[in-house]
């Protein structure tokens, strides 16, 4: 008997009401274990088959039935036995309740995230709700969670960063990461493209001249940014306002609205200057005809430097008073002397120069010269009285009034004494009166005189003393080449070291001291040169030639032969003089001497 012979028999041999036709083979048993093998994370469809205060039981064609928690599930009450539910298998066995466990919420999330890789892509613009606020962004709610960035939000700081949630906005996809399963999305870039859009746009559009709305992006020291549809504008603090402002935030705040005038426009580099001011009519074209020079305005002082106050006369127009127009008689050294911020003051106006914007003010034109109505007061040869306010080398300065002071020079100080310095005959403080010679009110000078208090001795001076008189007097200085004796009428006389004996005399000191009164005579009258010879060795010579009398020129000549040799009365006028140069150079070089040699002075009867 054959194999198949065999096997044909075997399977007539059952009986009949066996019927195994519709058993499955070893190949559909093997099939079918495969199909009903799962692996932890995959998606299996179930039913419930019971539903307990802790969760659900699920068939899901397993050896064992899976369990889905309770918290699962969002609406619990609405979840019964008999529904079919799909969940991913989390583990085949726990400890707790010894099987599977299945959750649905990551079912759901992992179909919504194959969902949505089948249906979306990188760069891709989708629509998103802003669910919440996290470190560096926010959570999106995209049909499963996605993060936009802080720096992908808008194209400018967001002030409140709050005030986005619960908004809808479109995003595009800037990142989808399948590993880790997360997207990035970004705001910012569709704001971009759309505003680069715009951009070329406007740029076609604007010209100068063209008023435009736009909000104020950024502010700065200099100026501030203006975003007009995707066009940044530089409004420039000097474009703000016609008149005086320190910091664009006087004016402008963030992400206020403003119009402004197109200034210029740079297409090449887009860019475009604004500004504010410009919608107004510039208040210096009209300004010559509203503040016309010599009138009176009111103003309030803005700005005050050293040399001068910068006044507001309105919004845009200002004007300067410098130091040397805001008092007729007081000397000012710097203008806050004088003004402060936001002082409201009365000026005159002065001078206007529109092209280059300038005004100038004067604050003293706005009071009388005191110096005019000096001038009427104090007319030339009349006499005042006032106070020595301030000694120089040159002269001495009296107080006439308050603010109003004369100089006597020194020149004019005494008509018959050489004066070196006021110094010698007046102190800071003394009372004098003085004789008014001249006034000036342009130039502020007044011109006065002590000596012209009286008349000049030298102009009747051959009435007062002639030559070959015995006059007495006051040895008044000392120098080492004679003495200046102090005659009548306050006249100085000087007596020649030769002069005053036969006898060689080698230090005047020796012979005379300051205060000493002495008998001399006249030998010389110089006029045009004011100066007066004395001699006591004459008046010997006088009495010992008594009994030869002669005219008064031979007795002159024959004082003038009794001189030693370089001393004749001719010189005496070069003596003095050069005596003096050399007594003060004497004196720089050493200060403190107190030799002969060093010119002696009477202070008493100075």
């Amino acid at each position: 008997m054959t194999d198949n012979q065999t096997i044909e028999k075997t399977e007539h041999d059952y009986p009949d009401f066996l019927d195994l036709s519709n058993l499955p083979g070893m190949d559909d048993l093997l099939g079918e274990s495969d199909d009903k093998f799962l692996g932890e994370g995959s998606i299996v469809s179930g039913k419930i088959v019971d539903k307990r205060d802790s969760g659900l039981i699920i068939d899901i064609g397993y050896k064992a039935e899976g369990f889905i928690p309770k918290d699962e599930f969002l609406d619990w009450k609405s979840a019964n036995i008999g529904d079919e539910v799909q969940a991913i298998l989390e583990t085949m066995e726990d400890d707790t309740h010894c099987m599977p466990i299945l959750s649905v919420q990551k079912a759901v999330m992992q179909q919504a995230w194959d969902r949505f890789i089948q249906k979306h892509s990188e760069g891709e613009i989708i629509k998103g709700l802003v669910k919440n606020r996290v470190k560096g962004g926010f959570i999106i709610d995209v049909g499963l969670d996605a993060f936009l960035p802080g720096s992908q939000v808008d194209v400018v700081p967001v002030k409140n960063m709050d005030d986005l949630i619960g908004k809808e906005f479109d995003l595009k996809i800037l990142k989808i990461n399948t590993e880790r399963r997360n997207i990035v999305v970004s705001r910012r870039e569709i704001l971009e493209e759309e505003k680069s859009r715009q951009r070329s746009i406007i740029m076609l559009e604007i010209f100068p001249g063209q008023v435009r709305k736009g909000v104020v992006k950024n502010i700065t020291d200099f100026g501030a940014f203006i975003d007009m549809n995707g066009i940044d504008g530089l409004l420039h603090i000097t474009d703000m306002s016609w008149g005086r402002i320190s910091h664009p935030s006087e004016m402008l705040e963030l992400y206020q609205e403003i119009e402004a005038v197109i200034l210029d426009v740079d297409r090449e580099k887009e860019r475009v200057s604004l500004g504010l001011k410009q919608k107004k009519t510039d208040p210096w074209d009209s300004v010559e005809e509203r503040y016309p020079v010599n009138t009176k305005i009111k103003g309030r002082v803005v700005n005050v430097m050293p040399y001068g106050g910068f006044i507001q006369l309105e919004e845009g127009v200002e004007g300067l008073i410098h130091i040397s127009e805001m008092s007729w008689t007081k000397r000012i050294t710097r203008a806050s002397e004088v003004l402060e911020v936001g002082q409201e003051i009365e000026a005159v106006i002065l001078e206007i120069q529109r092209d280059t914007k300038k005004i100038s003010l004067g604050l003293r034109q706005t009071m009388e010269n005191p110096w005019d109505l000096a001038a009427k007061k104090y007319p030339a040869q009349s006499r005042i009285k006032g106070k020595v306010r301030n000694i120089t080398s040159y002269g001495a300065f009296i107080e006439i009034e308050e603010d109003i002071d004369g100089m006597v020079h020194v020149s004019d100080l005494s008509w018959t004494r050489k004066i070196n310095n006021p110094a010698e005959v007046l102190t800071k403080g003394d009372e004098v009166e003085a004789a008014v010679l001249d006034i000036d009110p342009g130039q502020k000078r007044i011109s006065l005189g002590i000596k012209q208090l009286e008349e000049d001795p030298w102009g009747k001076i051959n009435e007062i003393f002639r030559v070959g008189d015995t006059v007495k007097g006051r040895v008044r200085k000392l120098a080492n080449f004679g003495a200046f004796i102090q005659l009548n009428h306050d006249i100085d006389g000087l007596i020649h070291i030769s002069q005053i004996s036969s006898d060689r005399i080698d230090k005047i000191n020796d012979v005379f001291k300051i205060g000493d009164e002495v008998e001399t005579q006249i030998i010389k009258i110089d006029v045009n040169e004011r100066r007066i010879g004395l001699s006591q060795k004459s008046i010997d010579n006088s009495v010992a030639d008594h009994s030869e009398k002669k005219s008064d020129s031979s007795k002159v000549k024959s004082s003038n032969e009794n001189l030693e040799p370089g001393a004749q009365m001719v010189d005496i006028g070069d003596i003095f003089d050069n005596a003096i140069e050399a007594s003060e150079h004497q004196h720089q070089e050493n200060p403190d001497s107190e030799s002969d040699d060093k010119i002696e002075t009477n202070k008493d009867s100075v």
